[in-house]
């Protein structure tokens, strides 16, 4: 089994394959008479195909064991999928380059509490992986006609680490 350590979540670090959301970055101003500052257009959400558009959903994540076994990842090519945490916890995100022969060896980063992410459209990844204990997420992501689905099994599991 490939043993793969995860990395501190950074924008230019999770660059290549969508971003991070957070409260970081200089694209903020205040709102509501000064009471409020907005951060402002932190990740682009992608819908295509037949009757496409963006959904907004919730969902509580049980955690996993680690280190985690990686056998499968996904991707969603009709439209980016983001996860932002409803609380200050971390939890696990894995990542995969595409090749010609499918998904390419493991990226892992581990984010960090106030920090979400935004896959983009036909990214492969792994599925919501909270660390220690149930966490709930809003996801951003797409609805519509047409399958936005692929799953992709490895031939051998990967072993992610946490630092």
């Amino acid at each position: 089994m490939t043993r793969i350590v995860a990395q501190p979540l950074t924008r230019e670090g999770f660059a290549p394959f969508g971003d991070v959301i957070d409260m970081g970055g200089d694209n903020r101003y205040p709102i509501n008479g000064g009471r409020a500052m907005r951060y402002h257009d932190l990740a682009t959400a992608e819908a295509t195909g037949p009757n496409a558009r963006v959904l907004i959903s919730m969902v509580r994540g049980t955690p996993y064991e680690m280190p985690l076994k990686l056998a499968m990842v996904e991707r969603h090519p009709l439209g980016s999928q983001a996860f932002i945490p409803l609380s200050p916890r971390p939890f696990l995100v894995v990542v995969c380059h595409d090749t010609k022969d499918g998904p390419g060896e493991p990226h892992a980063f581990l984010a960090g509490p106030g920090q979400g992410i935004n896959y983009r459209r036909n990214l492969w990844h792994g599925v919501l992986t909270p660390i220690g204990e149930e966490q709930d997420f809003l996801i951003v992501d797409r609805g519509g006609d047409g399958s936005n689905l692929e799953e992709f099994y490895f031939s051998h599991p990967y072993e992610i680490h946490l630092p």
